[in-house]
């Protein structure tokens, strides 16, 4: 996949003060986007806005497209 994470979200996550049994209490985000995350999934349009609101930064900051970065699943 071309666009990847440029930083450890669920890291910054945490360091913002968003442990995930935070996330999980205050339903920011489901398990299985977590999971998702920790697995190096991209998030839905909407969580990531969730995500750039918890982090108040914009998309870029955590995602990058890289030409020519491809998965051995393509």
């Amino acid at each position: 996949m071309a666009i990847r994470y440029k930083v450890n979200v669920l890291e910054k996550l945490k360091a913002a003060g968003y442990s995930q049994n935070r996330i999980r209490t205050e339903k920011l985000l489901g398990m299985s986007v977590v999971s998702k995350i920790r697995a190096g999934g991209l998030p839905s349009w909407h969580e990531l806005d969730v995500i750039c609101g918890l982090l108040k930064c914009q998309p870029g900051d955590i995602i990058e497209y890289v030409e020519g970065d491809t998965d051995a699943e393509e």
